[in-house]
């Protein structure tokens, strides 16, 4: 039988490389591993997966979710801020006006003078009284 011929690029995936650690004083070999691109490529992708994996794990069950805008938040305490909110505009505004109310008063009771009346005469339209 024929063997089947394998594409150059899978017969470069599959050649085996030998990677050798030595000891730079003395030239000893300290560590010595046989490898292949495949299972250099195989190996980082584990890895790469696991990393992935627990970072996801780290993320979902641990407190930090709440830390990414839009994460880890219900629809109740998203309406209950929008409420809250809501309520401190109004509050706000409540306090500028009667802050506006009381410096009228102080400038009315001190005496102050210095305020610019509206003085524009207001022309009614004459009024016909209709017999019935």
């Amino acid at each position: 039988m024929a063997k089947l011929e394998l594409p150059s690029g899978l017969k470069r995936l599959r050649n085996r490389y030998r990677l050798v650690i030595m000891n730079d004083d003395t030239y000893e070999e300290v560590v010595t591993f046989r490898l292949s691109r495949l299972s250099v490529y195989t190996v980082f992708s584990m890895i790469f997966v696991v990393l992935v994996g627990l970072t996801t794990a780290l993320i979902i069950f641990t407190p930090l979710k709440y830390y990414i805008p839009g994460a880890g938040s219900d629809y109740a305490s998203v309406m209950a801020l929008k409420r809250l909110q809501y309520r401190v505009d109004s509050v706000a505004r409540e306090d500028a006006l009667k802050n506006q109310y009381i410096l009228g008063l102080k400038k009315t009771l001190s005496g102050d003078n210095n305020v610019v009346l509206d003085t524009i005469p207001i022309e009614m339209p004459a009024t016909e009284v209709t017999s019935d």
